[in-house]
């Protein structure tokens, strides 16, 4: 059985290309082997690479979707709750120094570092959360998401997942960053360090976010930069049947770089009056 990176990968890559290979014990065990990897944080969806910047493993991804396609639906029940499902749940949190208030959900798969904290929220298959990180109440990550250390995901925050095609980069939030409740995260955006998302703004990879902070307007797509604080915005855009508000995202500052990261998240709140 492959026991490298590479090795596995030399054996994922073929086999998501001929669905026949799945019925060779090889494959299936690779596979299975992906899955732990991901799942005891020996191996990511995506990292940053020697150059800095971010990397997506799409072999990985085709891993996770061999996956899916080799599990049968299977019932399990917890107390109360039955579910049926084709992924198990993941198991042994009292190990990983790590809390999951019920009913929260994470799925085979996912990793999160010690100290995270997952409130009755859902943390899918791929997906990787940082240590000391705070996902609160209905608060969804979804599918290899990667969520750094010492972010706060609010009440409600919505991160997407993302599988197909593989090789698309998923949703990146990186450390320290706050998510305001019922923000929505999708698209492969990148939120960089210490970013402060305020509540109710979405971001897709064709959002306009709109740096308002200076005399002239920045214009970002696809990104959030480091320390901003972003909220909902509009922007007025005319078509044929008249002028009408398109959603936007406004950067109205950035974090105090004279405090530390808890007393400068609370100062940008109260400064810019950004509701969470």
């Amino acid at each position: 059985m492959p026991q490298t990176h590479e090795q596995l990968r030399s054996v994922i890559e073929p086999a998501y290309e001929d669905r026949t290979r799945l019925s060779d014990p090889a494959v299936r065990d690779a596979v299975e082997h992906v899955i732990e990897e991901l799942d005891q944080g020996r191996l990511r969806v995506a990292e940053r690479a020697a150059d800095g910047q971010w990397q997506t493993h799409d072999w990985v991804q085709q891993a996770i979707l061999l996956y899916f396609t080799l599990r049968n639906m299977t019932k399990t029940e917890l107390g109360p709750f039955e579910y049926h499902d084709k992924i198990p749940l993941k198991t042994g949190h009292d190990r990983a120094r790590v809390r999951v208030v019920p009913p929260g959900v994470v799925r085979r798969g996912a990793f999160l570092e010690p100290g995270v904290v997952v409130m009755p929220g859902y943390v899918n298959i791929g997906a990787r959360v940082g240590a000391g990180t705070m996902v609160d109440t209905w608060a969804t990550v979804g599918s290899c998401a990667q969520i750094g250390a010492d972010c706060h995901l609010a009440g409600g925050a919505g991160i997407g997942g993302v599988l197909e095609p593989p090789g698309a980069r998923p949703v990146i939030i990186e450390d320290g960053v706050f998510i305001g409740s019922r923000a929505v995260i999708v698209e492969g955006m990148l939120i960089e360090t210490e970013a402060v998302v305020g509540a109710g703004v979405v971001l897709t990879s064709s959002t306009p976010i709109l740096d308002v902070s200076g005399s002239a307007l920045i214009e970002h797509r696809g990104r959030v930069p480091a320390r901003s604080v972003v909220i909902p915005g509009v922007r007025t855009k005319r078509f044929p049947a008249g002028e009408f508000g398109v959603p936007c995202a406004l950067i109205i500052g950035t974090r105090s770089a004279s405090t530390d990261r808890k007393v400068s998240l609370n100062a940008a709140l109260r400064d810019f009056a950004v509701p969470v």
